[in-house]
């Protein structure tokens, strides 16, 4: 997401909703998000729709690594995406949108576009 959009934090459900290891599809204003928790508790938000497949499963995806980054594998093709930046290891032509997270009295919050 470009650093100079305007953003507004959503509240999208509880930490305690996603348990480390997995994610969670979550509902955005014209779209969906898959938000993952990782193993160590870091948290990442993307597109959840797959653009090979055009399905929203991303959040159903397997979390890992490849290369040194930090994945999700997508349950369909099996495309990789960068948890960090969107970006599609297989093609580089292609990249998800990327939300950024906080969490804030137990609550995961994802920026948006105001």
């Amino acid at each position: 997401m470009n650093s100079s959009v305007a953003v507004q934090w959503q509240a999208v459900c509880k930490l305690d909703d996603v348990l480390p290891g997995t994610g969670v599809g979550v509902r955005l204003p014209g779209g969906q998000a898959a938000l993952f928790r990782t193993r160590d508790g870091s948290l990442y938000a993307l597109d959840n729709l797959d653009p090979f497949s055009q399905a929203n499963v991303l959040s159903r995806g397997i979390l890992g690594s490849l290369g040194g980054k930090r994945v999700v594998a997508s349950p369909i093709y099996k495309q990789h995406f960068d948890l960090e930046t969107g970006q599609c290891l297989e093609d580089e032509s292609v990249s998800l949108t990327v939300y950024p997270v906080q969490v804030e009295d137990g609550e995961i919050k994802l920026a948006i576009p105001a």
